[in-house]
């Protein structure tokens, strides 16, 4: 009967100050754009807004010298721990391992096996761990007249042979597939025959809403199974919805406790409250609190306080009047024209008891 390396049998390395593997919480990643060496305290600031929204680690592309030196003087101060994406050139991977706490390679598209070599050592060295990244749309073109899943594994036990062959044990790997049902198998696969981690996401994913509903589908399923130590959910969208959105896979796969859960209703006929324009007025601030709170935002009183009275702090209104309530008693009524501040007021004081 094969093992079946489930998160917490895997190995265990670190990522700057995240742990991947073992035990470890499955943490979430984005990607940013380039990095550009005159937007350094801009890309600081950003990146501490991304930690506060739920992201652990953040990657970034390396096309070229310059972004590889602007990555290794800024790993170091970044508050989330930076990924390295490198490709075709094992030069930036050497620059890049100065500074910042995991890279990115393809160890068969680096060139020449004295190259790999190289940035084996160094990264060795430095205590510093690789993510070996597979997608099924980019194999190497022997393999590509294998059916996809075949093909990935394939990819995958030769560049475990080139790393054991160096004997560089830091290792995480992604299988990443634009088909969430290949991106499961694949995954699976790769689980009931090795030990390191698995970067888990459906690559190319589109959109938003297919995006999400590919990602969920294929990230619940093999969280469930236990498989998986981190995740990027990749769409065609902002990366904070990236992140905003890891954050709830892994809250319903019950790998996340903690923070706001969002109750508010859908478009509605009966509604006379600004629902969706204040939910995206204060939802950025809601995933800021890590304190468990279920906060409602509703759209009329037939749903208000009885359908939401669940909730730790719920709002709803018509007219000219807004009323706030708790576990469904009414606590506050207010001029609608208040209703954001007032709002604020209850959640802050929420947090705080």
């Amino acid at each position: 009967m094969n093992i079946i390396y489930t998160r917490e049998k895997t190995r265990i390395m670190r990522v700057g100050n995240v742990s991947l593997g073992g035990d470890s919480p499955v943490s979430i990643q984005t990607m940013w754009k380039r990095a550009l060496p005159d937007d350094r305290e801009l890309l600081l600031k950003e990146l501490r807004r991304f930690a506060v929204l739920g992201c652990d680690i953040i990657r970034f592309a390396v096309p070229n010298e310059e972004n590889a030196k602007l990555l290794a003087e800024i790993g170091p101060i970044s508050p989330l721990p930076i990924v390295a994406d490198i490709h075709f050139d094992y030069r930036l991977a050497l620059i890049v391992l100065d500074g910042v706490q995991k890279v990115r390679i393809n160890p068969g598209n680096i060139g020449a096996e004295w190259k790999v070599k190289e940035v084996l050592a160094k990264a060795s060295d430095k205590g510093i761990p690789i993510r070996v990244g597979i997608n099924g749309g980019s194999l190497p073109r022997k393999l590509r007249d294998l059916p996809q899943v075949e093909g990935m594994i394939a990819a995958a036990e030769n560049e475990i042979e080139l790393l054991e062959a160096r004997r560089f044990k830091d290792a995480v790997f992604s299988l990443k597939s634009s088909s969430a049902g290949n991106t499961i198998e694949v995954n699976r696969r790769f689980a009931s025959r090795w030990d390191y981690p698995l970067h888990l996401g459906v690559t190319e994913a589109g959109p938003m809403i297919p995006g999400i509903v590919k990602n969920t589908r294929a990230l619940l399923q093999l969280l469930g199974e236990g498989i998986g130590s981190t995740i990027r959910v990749s769409l065609s969208a902002p990366e904070e919805d990236e992140v905003v959105t890891g954050r709830e896979i892994l809250r319903e796969a019950g790998l996340r406790p903690g923070g706001v859960d969002i109750v508010s209703c859908p478009r509605c006929g009966r509604s006379e409250f600004p629902v969706h324009e204040l939910v995206g007025q204060i939802q950025e601030e809601l995933y800021a609190i890590k304190k468990p709170l279920t906060v409602a935002v509703m759209g009329c009183v037939v749903n208000g306080p009885e359908e939401a009275r669940h909730a730790d702090i719920g709002i709803t209104g018509s007219g000219n009047e807004a009323i706030i309530f708790r576990h469904g008693e009414l606590i506050r009524k207010i001029p609608m024209d208040q209703a954001l501040e007032a709002l604020r007021e209850e959640i802050r004081e929420a947090v705080k008891g």
